[in-house]
């Protein structure tokens, strides 16, 4: 196996030797009895003569070919969403082309599953707006991913934080928005941790009392919901709101921090899957789906249980640069030639961080290619005066 010096914590560095092969895939699509969503992350180019702190040009063949291959290892694809950098990177008009692309992709394959973003990010928060800013902002985009045919994920506004005054507001939008929807769509509560202009959202800044409005939201339109993804990074929270959905209704995992045991559940029920770290660790998701669909538990576990040090060290706060190091892993895996992203946000994490993603992608096993992993990380390290 290569070895390669690695820094640790302390300022010192370690000659570390890749331990593990990487997990053996199957040729074969497998058959998952969970629904389960890769938020995707976008590839840039970096050759595009641009400020990168200010403009950003995607990659286009090599983004499709990442969602053509997590379709191909059964997950589906959460697109323009918070991986691929919306609001932080990637803006309205380019989630509109990343939209158009993925989903024409998706009609190439019958057993695709996408579903894309709706927001109100085009929208500048501002103390002037109104509520039905707000309502019109959602459905431009609304009509626009369901003009393609698209399946709507719903996601958070930060011009609605601003706007509302209270739970009956947010129930008041939601209300519009889900009663004109032409097929169910999938709620997005996105917690503060990822995004701090969140804050307080559903009306409450205690996540219970915020819990109960959303609550009572899903499930006056359970007809119009098929789930709702929540990301507040805590598995009692998730479990007592799922125990609580209209029957039908979906709680789809957004934990970064506890997916596995989420997804195996409990004799109440279980989570299905809408995960970032599912980018980063694509095939050991497939392999665990894979094993839990075939009723072999200790399987999934055995396969799941060592990713989650690595989504826990990537989710760690400041946890919205997590994505940071989700690109890293795309990077180390052979998905793209570079490790850069809009916003220039490859910067957001220490070389230290790196080499821990390093050693724990290792342990858990996605590594594709450990010695093109080992290569690109010399690199790396090189430029940060490590050789």
């Amino acid at each position: 196996m290569p070895t390669l010096k690695l820094p640790r914590t302390d300022g010192s560095i370690e000659n570390y030797s890749v331990r593990n092969a990487p997990l053996a895939m199957s040729g074969d699509r497998p058959a998952f009895n969970r629904i389960a969503y890769a938020a995707a992350h976008v590839v840039v180019d970096p050759l595009a003569d641009i400020d990168p702190w200010i403009d950003g040009r995607i990659h286009w063949d090599r983004t499709i070919a990442f969602r053509e291959y997590l379709w191909s290892l059964g997950l589906g694809v959460a697109e323009a969403m918070d991986t691929a950098q919306r609001g932080t990177g990637l803006d309205w008009p380019g989630a509109q082309q990343l939209i158009r692309h993925a989903l024409t992709a998706a009609k190439g394959r019958p057993d695709a599953l996408i579903a894309c973003g709706v927001g109100t990010d085009h929208l500048a928060p501002s103390p002037d707006l109104t509520l039905d800013d707000v309502i019109r902002a959602y459905e431009e985009q609304f009509d626009f991913v369901e003009g393609l045919g698209g399946r709507v994920i719903l996601m958070a506004s930060r011009a609605l934080v601003v706007v509302a005054k209270g739970p009956d507001d947010y129930a008041k939008v939601y209300d519009r928005l889900l009663n004109r929807a032409k097929q169910p769509v999938i709620l997005h509560w996105l917690g503060k941790m990822f995004d701090p202009a969140l804050a307080g959202y559903w009306g409450h800044e205690a996540d219970d009392a915020a819990m109960s409005v959303a609550v009572d939201v899903i499930n006056a339109h359970a007809a119009k919901v098929d789930g709702i993804k929540i990301s507040l990074l805590s598995a009692e929270k998730e479990i007592a709101m799922r125990r609580r959905l209209a029957p039908g209704v979906k709680m789809y995992t957004g934990d970064d921090f506890n997916y596995a045991e989420l997804i195996e559940g409990d004799a109440q029920g279980y989570s299905h899957a809408l995960l970032g770290i599912f980018d980063a660790i694509a095939p050991a998701a497939s392999a665990g789906l894979a094993a839990l669909a075939r009723g072999d538990i200790a399987g999934f576990n055995a396969v799941l249980e060592p990713t989650v040090p690595l989504s826990r060290l990537i989710f760690k706060a400041p946890t919205r640069f997590y994505k940071t190091g989700v690109v890293f892993l795309a990077w180390l895996n052979g998905f793209q030639e570079h490790f850069l992203m809009l916003g220039g946000q490859q910067s957001a994490r220490s070389l230290v961080h790196f080499a821990e993603i390093f050693r724990l992608a290792d342990a858990a096993r996605v590594l594709r290619d450990p010695e093109l992993a080992t290569a690109r990380m010399r690199k790396l390290l090189a430029v940060g005066g490590v050789e």
